[in-house]
C-alpha cells in the first residue's frame, strides 16, 4: 500500500455525542459508560485529500457505579411485583452477617435449658465453695438442681448474654468463614479439603476471640446462684481476679473451637456437594447433612470444651490444659471427659442445624435474588433497545 493511500485510525472528540442503545456491546446492570463522548473512526488518506467512512464505531469502557444502579434498574412498580429483586440491594455480606445472627441468636433460645444442664454437668465438681460437694452428676439430677434453685426461668438462667454474644459470635463466624474459604482457595479457584478445615478453624477462632468475655460472663452467672446479673459478675471479676479472668480458659477454648468448627464447616460442605444437584436446594437435606456433621464434630471435640469450662471456673485448680486432662481424668476417670455429653449432643444437633440450614437457605436465597435482579435488567434494556429502533 503506497504512503498516501494508508489507512489511519483516529480517536475524536464529539461533545454532543450520546451512547447508542442499540450498541452491540454487552452493558451489565452494575456498569455506565465511561467514555460517552469517544468516536472510533477510520480514514483512508489518498493523493493528499482526507476522506471519511460513513459509519463509525463507539467506544466505550466502563465502572462500577457508587450506588450500584443504572438506568435499566428495576422500578418501584416491577419491585413491588417481584419483591425478590429488593434483596440484590443489600450487601451480601451483610445479608449473611444478619441472618446468621438471627439464626444464632433463636437456636441458642431454643436450646438454653440443654446448655445450662450440661454446664452444671461439667463444673459441679469445681463450683467455688463446692470443693466437698459429690464429684458428678447426672442429667436427671441436674434437670432437678436447676428446678429447685430456680424453677422454670433457672433453665433459661444465663440466657440472655449468651444470646447477646451468639449474636455476633454466629455472624462474625459464619462471614468469616465465607471470607476465609476465598482466601484458601487454590491458583485453580478450587477449594480443597485442607483449604476447607483451614477456613473452618480460622473463622472459629476469630469468633471465639471477638466474644470470648461474654462466654465467661455467660457461664458464672449460668452456674453460680450468688449472681444475678452480668453487670455485677464483670464488676465482681474486675475487682477480684483482675481483666484477666475475662480470658481464662481462651487456650483451650481456641483449641477446642478450631477443629468442632472446621469438622463441623468442612463435612456440612463436602456432604452437600457430594449430592445429586436435585437434592442439594432441598431444605431437608441441609438439615440432614448438618445433623450429621454436627454429631461427628461434637464426638469428636467435646473433651477440649469440658477442660475450657472447667478452666474458666472461679478457683479452678487447673493452670494449664496440660495441667487440667490429667486432673480430670485423675478426677472423674476418662469419662469426666464426656461429663455432659447428652444434653450437649441434644443442643448441639439442632443448634448446628438450625444456624447451618439457614445460613445455606440465605446464600440460596442471595442467589435467586441475583438472578431475579439480572432478569429485571435485561427485561429493561430489551425494552428500551425496541423502543429505541422504533
Amino acid at each position: 500500500m503506497r504512503e498516501e493511500e494508508r489507512a489511519i485510525l483516529s480517536f475524536q472528540t464529539l461533545p454532543n455525542l450520546k451512547t447508542s442503545h442499540s450498541s452491540l456491546s454487552e452493558t451489565t446492570y452494575d456498569r455506565e459508560p465511561l467514555w460517552r463522548n469517544a468516536q472510533f473512526s477510520c480514514r483512508i488518506r489518498s493523493g493528499g485529500n482526507n476522506g471519511s467512512f460513513g459509519n463509525f464505531a463507539s467506544v466505550s469502557m466502563a465502572e462500577m457505579k457508587e450506588d450500584g444502579r443504572n438506568e435499566f434498574a428495576p422500578s418501584s412498580a416491577q419491585l413491588l411485583k417481584y419483591p425478590l429483586a429488593i434483596l440484590a440491594y443489600v450487601p451480601r455480606d451483610a445479608a449473611i452477617f444478619a441472618a446468621g445472627a438471627v439464626a444464632g441468636a433463636a437456636a441458642k433460645t431454643v436450646t438454653a435449658p440443654l446448655d445450662r444442664i450440661k454446664l452444671l454437668m461439667q463444673t459441679h465438681g469445681v463450683r467455688a465453695g463446692q470443693e466437698s460437694a459429690k464429684k458428678a452428676i447426672g442429667f436427671i439430677e441436674a434437670i432437678v438442681m436447676i428446678g429447685k434453685e430456680g424453677g422454670v426461668k433457672g433453665y433459661w438462667k444465663g440466657n440472655l448474654p449468651q444470646v447477646i454474644r451468639i449474636i455476633p459470635y454466629s455472624a462474625v463466624q459464619l462471614l468469616a468463614y465465607e471470607t476465609y474459604k476465598k482466601l484458601f482457595k487454590g491458583k485453580d479457584g478450587e477449594l480443597s479439603v485442607i483449604g476447607r478445615l483451614a477456613a473452618g478453624a480460622c473463622a472459629g477462632m476469630t469468633s471465639t476471640f471477638v466474644t470470648y468475655p461474654l462466654d465467661v460472663l455467660r457461664l458464672r452467672l449460668a452456674v453460680d446462684p450468688g449472681y444475678r446479673t452480668m453487670s455485677e459478675i464483670a464488676l465482681t471479676m474486675l475487682r477480684e481476679e483482675g481483666v484477666a479472668s475475662f480470658y481464662f480458659g481462651l487456650g483451650p477454648s481456641l483449641l477446642g473451637i478450631a477443629p468442632y468448627i472446621a469438622v463441623n464447616f468442612c463435612i456440612f460442605d463436602l456432604v452437600k456437594k457430594s449430592l445429586p444437584e436435585k437434592y442439594q436446594q432441598k431444605t431437608q437435606s441441609s438439615l440432614l447433612t448438618a445433623v450429621v456433621s454436627a454429631a461427628v464434630a461434637t464426638l469428636t471435640c467435646y473433651p477440649l470444651d469440658t477442660v475450657r469450662r472447667q478452666m474458666q471456673m472461679k478457683g479452678t485448680p487447673y493452670k494449664s490444659v496440660l495441667d487440667a486432662f490429667p486432673g480430670i481424668v485423675q478426677r472423674d476417670g476418662v469419662i469426666g471427659l464426656y461429663r455432659g455429653f447428652l444434653p450437649n449432643a441434644l443442643k448441639n444437633l439442632p443448634n448446628s442445624s438450625i444456624r447451618l440450614t439457614t445460613f445455606d437457605i440465605v446464600k440460596r436465597l442471595i442467589a435467586a435474588s441475583e438472578k431475579e435482579f439480572q432478569r429485571i435488567v435485561e427485561k429493561n434494556r430489551h425494552k428500551q433497545s425496541q423502543d429505541a429502533s422504533n
